[in-house]
């Protein structure tokens, strides 16, 4: 996991503007997951690793069926809270709710990278 390419300042600019110590890094990571899936393909090899970090770390919290598809419809879909409710069928603050545990259980898991050396971590060094 972590830094496979030659370009260390593209990692060291995700690091920078992803701090997956936090409940804000991960979200701020998951708000532009389409704009990275998209990076990818224009040869930005960080993105291609942050993005394998990150679907590893969202199958190892052991998110339950609907704090993923609330995690999915909201992030990765681009729907509201409100739609992605209606999708879902219930309410936009169970939807909050759930969106709520299953970062905490994300960042869970980079932490746990971090303190191991292991994924992207909160410094250079952690990768």
């Amino acid at each position: 996991m972590g830094a496979s390419t030659n370009k260390p300042d593209q990692h060291l600019r995700y690091e920078t503007q992803y701090k997956l110590d936090g409940p804000d890094g991960v979200k701020a990571l998951l708000a532009d997951y389409t704009t990275l899936r998209q990076r990818r393909f224009l040869g930005d090899m960080a993105a291609c690793d942050i993005l394998m970090d990150l679907d590893r770390a969202i199958e190892l919290a052991a998110l339950t069926g609907k704090q993923y598809e609330a995690i999915r419809l909201v992030y990765f879909d681009d729907l509201t809270q409100v739609e992605a409710g209606v999708a879902l069928g219930i309410t936009q603050i169970t939807v909050r709710e759930y969106l709520e545990t299953a970062i905490n259980k994300i960042v869970d898991i980079y932490y746990y990278w971090a303190s191991h050396g292991e994924g992207y971590g909160t410094t250079r060094g952690a990768i």
